[in-house]
Formats: structure tokens, sequence, C-alpha cells
């Protein structure tokens, strides 16, 4: 069966498993991103700083850089269906605390820890590729992430008018509680709804738990370099509220997180060498090779796709707002126009990885993405409001359909160990966000666009001369023994 001929309209077999997987997902950026178009209501509410506003949205994102490492090792061990109702059963409790929260500091807990919600991503990508097969793989992944992602556009088109409907001054914590609501109940339905893999299908398992399996010496140090950057995001956060800065942690309590992300980092690499010292001793079979700096590239792939739509996401309601003097509602719907093109931008970008090739397709969208984010520095107050609106939604179409070019690749890499790569590529995408928030947090709106833009440009480069294109087949050893191929061309 061809991709284009792939049945949305049916509820049946592997697309029943996309609906409710692209739902799940859809869920748990509406709780994600429920923030975002009620920052105005809550500035009132708490008399918060511009500054305060920013470390909100830095926050958001942080949690979920180790959460999708951790997530993406437990959706391999433990399978989808046990993980994605768990993750979306508790983020319903931590989305009523975040509405309950009566204060600045436990508005900020709250926000950070609702971070993990933007795990669910990786288990779906997990899920998808367990059910389709190569040739409709791009498109599929797509739909779920794309569909999936429009959940932050749909919090900014609904929930300031749920506020408004509930009414009073605590509008917009009811918002907000009610799609905690919703996903609680649906954390229920997916579980008894789905399966991990087809009737008759093996669900294959990391051989080793605890780190990511690599096949190469040369490897091994290219994904020891990779985790850096997860850690140096996490450390740009404390610095950024540190008495330096927010002044949100005291000097102590700083130095004290900078040595646990230290002793992380090294617990960490003394794990991944524990788990690959055979590489050290013996050569890998070829047929259980893959190479790591496809992981490598799709990662930066990410940063600065979704990376960027995370950034953007968080800050457009407020930037369209302030930008053209805008009443809240009307912000939050005209700037939903950047997540809205989830819904097409970001299968398409996996229809036509599938059918013109990854690689091509990818450098292709990564200089629309480009071209798009330097439009974007040059808007300002005296631009029409329907010109900017229009570039937003241009721009947007590249790095949505960039992010689904990205995902049409990653779970070709190596089958067992999909959820961990998307976990990592995911992460990425959050180094992104907290890395461009951070730049916005010392710019203008302007200069955060144009620095994106560059980011973009350097990764172009990175895709040219690094990533391969996918060809053939991936190999998988079933527990007797037996080899199974899988294709991914």
């Amino acid at each position: 069966m061809q991709a284009s001929r792939l049945n949305l309209f049916s509820f049946s077999g592997k697309t029943r498993i996309l609906h409710l997987s692209w739902f799940a997902f859809f869920l748990s950026f509406l709780v994600w991103f429920n923030h975002a178009p009620l920052l105005a209501s809550m500035r009132e509410t708490f008399g918060l700083t511009d500054q305060q506003i920013k470390t909100l949205l830095i926050l958001n994102v942080a949690l979920t850089i180790p959460a999708r490492i951790i997530v993406g090792m437990l959706v391999d061990a433990f399978g989808p269906r046990r993980m994605y109702s768990l993750l979306l059963f508790i983020s319903s409790f931590l989305c009523f605390g975040f509405a309950m929260a009566d204060d600045f500091e436990r508005l900020a807990l709250m926000r950070f820890l609702l971070g993990f919600v933007g795990a669910g991503f990786v288990i779906g990508i997990r899920m998808i590729s367990e059910w389709f097969p190569a040739r409709q793989l791009g498109v599929a992944e797509g739909i779920y992430g794309g569909w999936g992602n429009f959940g932050s556009a749909a919090a900014a088109l609904i929930l300031p008018t749920v506020a408004l409907m509930y009414g009073g001054e605590d509008g917009w914590r009811y918002a907000i509680a009610t799609t905690g609501a919703l996903t609680l109940i649906y954390s229920l339905i997916y579980f008894f709804s789905v399966s991990d893999t087809p009737k008759g299908s093996t669900y294959f398992k990391p051989k080793k738990n605890g780190a990511m399996e690599v096949t190469s010496k040369g490897d091994l140090f290219l994904y020891l370099l990779m985790n850096i950057p997860m850690y140096a995001a996490l450390a740009v956060l404390t610095w950024k509220l540190g008495p330096a800065n927010l002044g949100m942690l005291s000097e102590a309590i700083s130095a004290g997180i900078y040595a646990l992300l230290v002793g992380i980092y090294f617990f960490q690499t003394v794990r991944i060498f524990q788990i690959n010292k055979g590489v050290f001793s013996r050569e890998i079979p070829e047929i259980e090779r893959y190479k790591f700096k496809q992981v490598a590239v799709l990662d930066l792939a990410y940063l600065v796709t979704f990376g960027s739509e995370l950034a953007v996401v968080s800050m457009l309601p407020l930037f369209f707002m302030d930008t053209f003097e805008l009443p809240q509602v009307a912000a939050g719907m005209l700037a939903s126009g950047y997540a809205f093109m989830n819904l097409v931008a970001r299968p398409s970008g996996g229809l036509i990885s599938d059918k013109f090739g990854r690689k091509h397709s990818l450098l292709i969208l990564l200089v629309g993405l480009t071209v798009g984010y330097f439009l974007m520095s040059q808007i300002h107050s005296g631009w029409s409001l329907v010109l900017a609106v229009a570039i937003t939604m241009v721009c947007s179409f590249f790095v949505q359909s960039g992010e689904g070019a990205v995902f049409a690749m990653v779970p070709l890499v190596k089958r067992r160990l999909t959820g961990q790569i998307a976990g990592m590529t995911g992460a990425y995408g959050s180094v992104g966000a907290v890395s461009f928030l951070t730049v916005l947090s010392f710019v203008s709106a302007q200069i955060f666009f144009l620095v994106i833009a560059g980011a973009a440009m350097l990764t172009l480069l990175a895709v040219f001369f690094f990533l391969e294109e996918p060809k053939g087949h991936m190999h998988e050893v079933l527990p007797d023994g037996t080899v199974q191929m899988i294709e991914v061309s």
C-alpha cells in the first residue's frame, strides 16, 4: 500500500492506533502550552514582571530535556501503551497543581514539573513505528506529530474564550484545570484501547538498559559529546534563575545544582562505557551496526525545527499582543496560526520524505525555515498585521514540515532503539527551546528570530555534509537468534 492510499477515515487496525495516539499527543500539548495564551491574565493576577514571564517560558521546556531521555528508555523497555497512559495520568495532576498555584514560586515550580508532559511525543513515535511500514512511516509519523502538535494551537484558540466563559479573575485557573481533567479521562481510555504491536509481531527491546547502545569507538565518543548540550542547557537555566539574574535560586542552591549536573553527567558517562565496553574488545557484527552520526545530525535538525517551534509558540501570543496592541483573545487566535500549520505541514514533511528522499527533503525545508525566520525578524509595529500573520504561517510550514522530515528518518536508524533515539532527538528540541528562550530574555524579538535563522543555516550545512539517506534494510535479531529484516527505503 502506498502512503497516498492511507485511509484516514478508517478507525480500525493501524489507522485506529494512529488516531488514538495523535489525540494522546494532542492532549499532552494542550496541557504543555495551556499557559501561553493566558499569560496576560496570570500577569495581572500575580503582578508578574517581564523577566518572570520569560522565566516561566524557559521553565516550561526545561524538564522535557531529561524527561524525553528517560521516557525514551522506559518506552523501549515497557512499551508505549503503559508509558503513554502513565504519562497522561501523572500530567493531569501536575496541571491541577499549576491551576491552584497562589504565588509565583509555586507557579514556576508547577510549570517546571509540567515539562514532563512534553515527553509524550517520544512514546507515540515508537508506537507508530511498530504499526506502519517504512513506505508509510513518514506520513504516519507526520500525522501523529502534526495533529498532536496542534494541541498548542488549540490552547491558543480556545483557552482564552474558555476562561471568559468561566468568568471572574480565576477564569484562567478553571480553563487550565479543564485541560487536566480531559487528560486524566483519556489516560484510562488509551490504556484500554491500544496494544504495543500488531497481533503476532515482535516488540524488540534493547539488550541492555540505562544508556543507548552504539557500535563503534568513534560513535561512543560522539555519543558522549552529544550529551553535553543537554546538561549545558539545564546549567544555563540554573544560571538564569540564579543570583546573578532573577535571584530565584540562592548561590548555594545554584552551586548544588551545577554539582549535581556534573555528577549525573559523569555517572551517565560511566554507565555508557559499561553498556558499550564491547566496542573496545571486539568488532561489532555488521548485521548489528548503525551509524550514530545519523542520530547526531537529526538531533541538531530537531533543535532548530521543534526547538524553535516551542520557543516561538511560547512567546508569540504576547509578541502579537504587544507589537500590534491587540486584546488577549485576538492575539491568541492570530498566534495560533503558527501552530495551526501543524495539521498539514508536519504530515506534508513526512509525505515528501517518503516520496522524494529523506535527506534532500530535509535540506530544502531547512532552507525555507531559514528564510522564514529572517523575514519574521523584520516584523515591527509598522507592518500590516495581515502580512505579519501570513509570514508567520509560511515560516511555520517549513518549521513543522522539517520536523516531519526529521521523524520520517528517526525510526529508520535502529528499530530496537527507536524510543531512545526519539528521546534524544526530542530532548534536543527542548535544548533548542531553552537556548532560544534564554536568548529572548536578553534581546528583542527581532534579534531572537534572527538567531534562530543563523542556527538553521549551520544545521543545513551539517545535514548536507554528514547525513546519509536510509537505504535497504535494517536488521534485528529475535530472541531465538532468527534475523528479521526491516525495510527502510
